[in-house]
């Protein structure tokens, strides 16, 4: 590491050493004014479109290590959600960093600001889009996915699986203790006698 540290320039191209204790961190370039740029691993995640009471489902989380160019990976995670989920996915809303995508079927895949092909329902589904921003920065901030504590490259295939287990569980959890509350009311209500609910008067 020393050899490479003292090798590197300061504008190569190529792996850089950012992180002593972790070498396998790269530097990914954000554009964004307030952090033009971010360490780490770059990651992909696929949540559903569709208004969910209690929030999204997170559907896959995959690290893409080597920082690869956004719209090479989508044909492998389109195939790698549908074969998690059993169903092909019919619509895909992405945004602006995946022009230029490899997808099989182009035409089913629909791009933030786009206006060809674009009308009714594709309209407010691609509105919508935006709906995963606030998925991602509750993975960052709850879910551990902002900072990764497990070692190397294994660690960073883990973490951003581990932390979209995390909201899924919890949603699963309170679609159960609603479940439960139904069940506890029907049982209640074919236990309880018939004079006890029509008292006589």
């Amino acid at each position: 590491f020393a050899v490479m540290l003292r090798l590197q320039e300061q504008h190569q191209r190529g792996p850089k050493l950012y992180s002593w204790h972790a070498p396998e961190v790269e530097c990914i370039g954000k554009g964004k004014p307030q952090t033009p740029w971010e360490f780490g691993v770059k990651v992909s995640l696929v949540t559903t479109n569709k208004r969910c009471k209690g929030g999204q489902v997170v559907l896959h989380a995959k690290a893409l290590p080597g920082a690869p160019y956004d719209g090479h990976t989508l044909k492998d995670v389109l195939a790698e959600t549908s074969a998690l989920t059993g169903r092909e996915i019919e619509r895909a809303y992405t945004d602006k960093g995946y022009r230029g995508h490899d997808a099989d079927n182009p035409r089913r895949v629909f791009i933030s600001g786009q206006k060809r092909g674009v009308h009714g329902q594709i309209k407010s589904e691609l509105r919508r889009r935006s709906a995963i921003e606030p998925v991602i920065g509750h993975l960052k901030s709850g879910g551990s996915m902002d900072r990764n504590f497990l070692k190397g490259r294994p660690g960073d295939r883990a973490n951003p699986i581990l932390a979209a287990t995390g909201p899924n569980l919890r949603l699963v959890l309170r679609w159960l203790r609603i479940l439960l509350r139904l069940i506890r009311a029907a049982i209640s209500a074919a236990i309880t006698p018939p004079s006890a609910k029509n008292p006589a008067i």
